[in-house]
């Protein structure tokens, strides 16, 4: 969005952008943070985002709180030597945007991506309380009692990293917008398809994973799509199109990111709509 107005530069630093972040994460690009591949740590890792979340989970938490709880951290690794996907590369592209625009992260998402795209069942929301009707998000654990956590997290600390608000159709037509260029053009689209093979998004998509910029590529055995995995307690989505955007999928598991053999059911039960939506 901002780098097709000429806002910012794919190369641009964290220092020139937003000096009075940590010095030590000064060179890290936002070309690098759009590819995971900044070394910057991840808050959701972090003693003081497992202290929220146990004092006051449904509490307001702002961007400069998220990044205080790492700020003192030096990097992971050296910039651009690995893929690892970190939620504080997205918190740091968010105050980038916001840097740039002077304008708020969520009025920039209304401006750009959810009024022009008929989002209308889509926010990014910074408490708890989620429109009615909802699917209801649960955490089910051996011989204890269901858990319905739908509103257990305030989403103000997920921010640009995951604490948008939306339905299965509004995430289907935002994918395949995207993919079809209705927020920015090609010659932004052929930079964000430089892929990274072996970055994998969070959970692990269908077939094999590679990363791009703030996009991952899907390759099956049916074929191609194009997407974004993510979670959020209670919630596992899914959401990828086709390379023109004619088609898309999206999958909504109402329990945490799932691991070993219902992961690997759930990337079977996700190429199987691959393969569907291909009509292979």
């Amino acid at each position: 969005m901002c780098v097709g107005a000429g806002k910012l530069g794919l190369d641009d630093t964290i220092a020139k952008v937003l000096p009075t972040l940590p010095s030590a994460w000064g060179a890290v690009t936002l070309r690098q943070m759009l590819n995971h591949t900044s070394g910057l740590p991840d808050y959701t890792k972090s003693k003081g985002f497992a202290k929220q979340a146990e004092t006051d989970p449904r509490g307001f938490v702002s961007p400069a709180k998220i990044i205080s709880w790492v700020s003192k951290d030096p990097l992971v690794f050296k910039p651009d030597s690995k893929y690892e996907y970190s939620n504080t590369d997205n918190i740091v592209v968010g105050l980038m945007v916001e840097s740039a625009t002077q304008q708020t992260y969520a009025d920039e998402l209304q401006r750009i991506v959810f009024g022009p795209s008929k989002l209308t069942q889509t926010s990014l929301p910074t408490q708890v309380a989620i429109p009615s009707p909802y699917i209801h998000g649960y955490i089910d654990e051996p011989e204890k009692e269901e858990q319905d956590v739908s509103t257990f997290l305030s989403p103000s600390g997920a921010w640009a990293s995951g604490g948008i608000v939306s339905t299965p159709q509004n995430l289907n037509a935002f994918i395949r917008a995207d993919l079809g260029l209705r927020y920015f053009g090609r010659a932004q689209q052929e930079q964000q398809m430089h892929w990274r093979v072996g970055g994998e998004s969070s959970p692990p998509g269908p077939g094999k994973n590679s990363a791009g910029l703030a996009l991952f590529r899907y390759q099956t055995k049916c074929g191609t799509v194009y997407g974004h995995t993510g979670n959020f307690p209670g919630y596992t989505q899914f959401a990828a199109a086709t390379a023109d955007g004619s088609r898309g999928i999206t999958t909504t598991l109402n329990i945490p990111a799932p691991t070993g053999k219902l992961l690997a059911q759930l990337r079977r039960v996700q190429t199987a709509a691959v393969c569907d939506l291909l009509g292979k």
